[in-house]
């Protein structure tokens, strides 16, 4: 976006300050592998749901370019994620400088994602690329490769592609998404959510994540009607989640096991989201190790952790004692 735009966005940002004093305490007006979990309750809500927060205040997602694009997993409950793998089920196994990080693959979900993570893998694309990213508590990324000057690199593809997103597969902790500044942007880079149930309860839970969507609430009904509305949508829209939507079953899931629910593109009022495609079955103490290294005013590690290779393989039960 060029500077004239954002001194404009900027401007508006103050207007609609203005104009929305007073209004924080209102409520949004949103409302919001391959067997079942018997513990959590399938996630349930129809595609439209997703861009309801916008609807219901008199925008028209579809005008805005929103058209989500949910997949409805009808075999697996939201959490199925965090149960053992399956006999056969496809795993990949990260071997790094600071050790191994072992995935589990969920092609029937994300298969463009797991097709080009596996693609990558397998020529050899990731061998020598680093865990360039830490933010500190919430996620590590790594993973880009085929251009020097794109962090999120270029996919087996050719280039980028769209995301996936599933109502069974959520941005729990542990939970491998592609990473991407924009829709349908993503590459070869992948972050591994780490947050766990006590960070996401001293972030503030839920109340933190209702707060920031009234927050968004009141600047879109500043900006329905202006010229700047779009340039609002298409600067801040992966900020655009909306906690009224999301289940309690899987709001649960949550705070039970961390994670970082404002990434998952099933609940943005805008489409916008991380594909969810694989999730950490061993090596998470790996995860936090990485997570918890210094870094530069960039965020980058002031230790250089590098992706060695990647293995894909099936997974194996371990025989009974």
């Amino acid at each position: 976006m060029n500077n004239y735009r954002r001194a404009l966005i900027f401007v508006a940002l103050l207007l609609c300050a203005a104009l929305c004093c007073g209004c924080a305490g209102e409520n949004p007006s949103g409302s919001k592998s391959k067997k079942n979990s018997s513990t959590a309750a399938p996630a349930t809500f129809d595609e439209a749901d997703a861009p309801e927060g916008l609807a219901d205040l008199g925008i028209d997602p579809g005008s805005a370019g929103i058209f989500p694009q949910i997949k409805h997993d009808e075999n697996n409950s939201a959490g199925f994620q965090l149960e053992s793998p399956k006999e056969g089920d496809t795993v990949a196994v990260i071997h790094t400088s600071s050790g191994d990080i072992t995935l589990r693959l969920f092609p029937e979900q994300a298969p463009k994602a797991v097709t080009n993570f596996i693609s990558l893998a397998e020529n050899g694309s990731y061998n020598g690329t680093a865990f360039n990213y830490v933010q500190r508590g919430a996620y590590i990324r790594g993973g880009s490769c085929g251009s020097s000057g794109n962090p999120y690199g270029v996919s087996s593809y050719g280039g980028t592609f769209e995301d996936e997103f599933c109502d069974s597969l959520c941005n729990l902790r542990g939970a491998v998404s592609m990473a991407n500044n924009a829709k349908d942007a993503n590459g070869s880079s992948f972050l591994i959510n780490r947050t766990d149930s006590a960070s996401f309860a001293e972030k503030g839970g839920w109340k933190a994540y209702e707060s920031a969507w009234v927050g968004i609430v009141n600047q879109l009904s500043g900006y329905k009607g202006s010229n700047l509305l779009q340039a609002y949508i298409d600067e801040n829209g992966d900020r655009f989640f909306n906690p009224a939507l999301m289940p309690q079953n899987v709001k649960e899931l949550y705070e039970q096991n961390g994670g970082n629910p404002s990434f998952d593109g099933a609940y943005n009022a805008a489409d916008r989201g991380n594909t969810v495609f694989a999730q950490v079955i061993d090596g998470m103490e790996v995860v936090d190790a990485i997570n918890a290294l210094e870094t530069d005013k960039n965020n980058a590690p002031l230790e250089n952790v590098v992706i060695k290779s990647v293995e894909i393989t099936v997974y194996h039960a371990r025989p009974a004692a």
